[in-house]
């Protein structure tokens, strides 16, 4: 086989781009180019391709057109406790804790006993409560006395419920009238331990924090909406969440409060998004990253790939010809889920190159590199 001088396989490459940037060759008319100058810059600004070229370089097209698209907002926040399901148990009365039946990290549920305090304040209500239905008792009959035994009764039942007593361990005092020697303290909702502040043997005061507890089935992510953001978004719009911890799962929740106060020094508005969390995931103090859903917009938008950066200005490849593309300079504006939109410097219905539009940019430049030498 015979061995083909380097020059013409090197020379077959670019053949298969036919760059009309120092001359027309459809026109044939190079003499006039250069006598124009103007007329030559133009052509510096398209690039006309072999059949095999457009095949090599993967060029593919679209028309320009107007779309809806969903626009969003950009927010960075941080996950913290539902304040509406957060909760500090304290001392009702003062006294002893005679036992502690759970500690930070533990899963309770509403009603769950989780210490009991010897308290005499909860013995001397109990013995009152006793004397009184017993009169109440005595009573019942006579329409004088048993109105007024009864509403001693009810009040002294008040008293036992704002101890800490439950309704239950009230009414069983009617029934079987022996004081209990402790006051429960009560879980007041379903959640978490996160914090046990007493030990048994320690002395109580009225007002001593005892357990802090929390719901985490539900969160809230504070968001940091820039001021510029405010007018677009709105209570009640979905939200989605991601965070470093999942980064290929996304949380869904629900914008509930937008603050009232611009932060002086960030110039941004507190959005409150609620987030559902039935699996635990997602933890206070995590840093999320929100898209908050902002309604649509209709413009005309342009595939991203589609859009070139010339030396700092956006440029798109419009088809001219069968084979023919000219470099567009253009205004660009909001980018939407993979779409730029074209503020100025294109028209709907214009066939653009949605692929390969880089490799055309660097033939543009090559060719008016090419030109400057040949002008030498």
């Amino acid at each position: 086989m015979k061995n083909f001088p380097r020059w013409i396989v090197g020379a077959t490459l670019p053949a298969l781009f036919l760059i009309a940037a120092c001359r027309d060759n459809a026109l044939g008319e190079a003499g006039r180019q250069a006598e124009n100058p103007a007329s030559e810059a133009a052509v510096k600004s398209s690039v006309t391709l072999t059949p095999e070229g457009v095949g090599a370089a993967d060029i593919k097209t679209e028309p320009a057109a107007m779309r809806v698209l969903a626009r969003s907002i950009k927010a960075a926040g941080e996950l913290e406790f539902n304040g509406r399901r957060l909760v500090h148990l304290t001392a009702r009365t003062p006294g002893r804790v005679e036992r502690v039946l759970v500690v930070r990290g533990d899963r309770v549920r509403e009603g769950q006993v989780l210490a009991e305090i010897y308290s005499p304040d909860h013995l001397t209500l109990q013995a009152e409560y006793i004397l009184i239905a017993e009169r109440a008792k005595r009573h019942a009959g006579d329409p004088a006395e048993a109105g007024p035994a009864r509403a001693l009764l009810d009040s002294a039942r008040e008293r036992l419920l704002l101890l800490g007593a439950s309704p239950a361990e009230v009414d069983g005092l009617g029934a079987s009238p022996v004081p209990r020697p402790l006051l429960s303290v009560r879980a007041t909702l379903s959640g978490t331990v996160l914090e046990s502040s007493v030990l048994s043997g320690d002395q109580v005061e009225l007002g001593t924090n005892l357990f802090r507890l929390t719901d985490l089935s539900t969160l809230w992510a504070c968001l940091h909406v820039q001021e510029k953001d405010l007018a677009a978004v709105k209570a009640g719009t979905e939200v989605s969440l991601k965070t470093q911890a999942y980064p290929g799962e996304e949380f869904r929740g629900r914008l509930v409060l937008i603050g009232d106060v611009v932060g002086a020094g960030t110039r941004t508005i507190e959005g409150r998004v609620e987030v559902p969390n039935p699996s635990g995931k997602l933890k206070p103090g995590m840093y999320v990253d929100a898209s908050v859903a902002a309604g649509e917009r209709t413009a005309l938008f342009v595939p991203e790939a589609a859009l070139q950066d010339d030396d700092g200005q956006a440029v798109v490849f419009v088809k001219t010809g069968e084979r023919t593309f000219t470099r567009r300079e253009v205004e660009a504006g909001e980018r939407l889920a993979g779409y730029v939109e074209i503020v100025k410097g294109l028209t709907e219905g214009e066939t653009i190159v949605t692929s390969g539009s880089f490799l055309l940019k660097s033939e543009i430049h090559k060719g008016g590199l090419e030109d400057e030498h040949g002008h030498d």
